[in-house]
């Protein structure tokens, strides 16, 4: 699958070094995302280092010149693949956490909303693992924006879920920094590890049947763990 096109022209203002608008003539977007989606195809592969330009060019069937004109280098068009890729997760998941709906709702609604957005986008995840091994080594200028524009934001909003869940007694008593990334995990390393797990379990774990069950099965883990269950009359009685 390839990735989504970008969201919005709004992309643009949030990348490392924005485009000059004085650029975006008709028709322009749409060849900004053809080359964000090329080059997404090109970094999840390769990475920044091993990724070549005129490969990613060639794919979004526009000339190497056209390329540098909207991205001044290879590291800003990788910034600008990694803020299209978040900003579109962001906004996504705002949609449910913003809602009025009770927290057992909003907290299915919003791992099931990730879950989709991470099928639909199956190459964030190689995106973002090669973006921390980067910053484990020092070599990233990105992750501190990410953490500040999209990181942190969307950890803030599920915490307070959870800890309005908690405060009504529908939620166990769970410390947000251990439940949300265990509850991220579950959904992403699914589709990170797909390779590794179709040579375990004998089969495609990409079918979109094998993506239904993986969903349902995320969504009733999530639910065992965090929900408070009510006990029973004799549970009550032996209490």
């Amino acid at each position: 699958m390839r990735s989504r096109a970008i969201r919005s022209p709004l992309i643009l203002l949030f990348m490392p070094e924005p485009v000059d608008p004085t650029r975006i003539a008709a028709g322009a977007d749409e060849k900004i995302a053809a080359i964000l989606r090329a080059a997404a195809e090109e970094f999840s592969e390769s990475g920044i280092a091993g990724a070549r330009t005129d490969a990613i060019a060639r794919a979004a069937h526009v000339n190497k010149a056209l390329l540098y004109y909207y991205f001044k280098d290879k590291e800003t068009l990788y910034g600008a693949v990694l803020t299209d890729a978040f900003s579109g997760l962001k906004s996504t998941v705002f949609a449910v956490l913003d809602s009025d709906r009770p927290p057992r709702e909003k907290i299915i609604a919003y791992a099931g909303t990730y879950f989709d957005f991470i099928a639909s986008n199956p190459l964030y995840p190689r995106l973002m693992q090669r973006e921390m091994m980067q910053a484990r080594n020092g070599a990233s200028p990105h992750l501190e924006r990410l953490i500040k524009n999209f990181f942190q934001p969307i950890f803030g909003k599920v915490s307070g879920v959870i800890r309005q869940g908690i405060a009504n007694g529908e939620f166990r008593p769970v410390d947000p920094a251990h439940f949300v990334p265990s509850m991220i995990a579950i959904i992403v390393f699914y589709f990170s590890g797909a390779p590794v797990m179709k040579k375990i379990v004998g089969f495609n774990p990409l079918t979109p049947e094998r993506i239904a069950e993986r969903r349902a099965a995320v969504l009733d883990f999530i639910s065992a763990a965090l929900f408070q269950t009510k006990p029973t009359a004799t549970q009550g009685a032996r209490s």
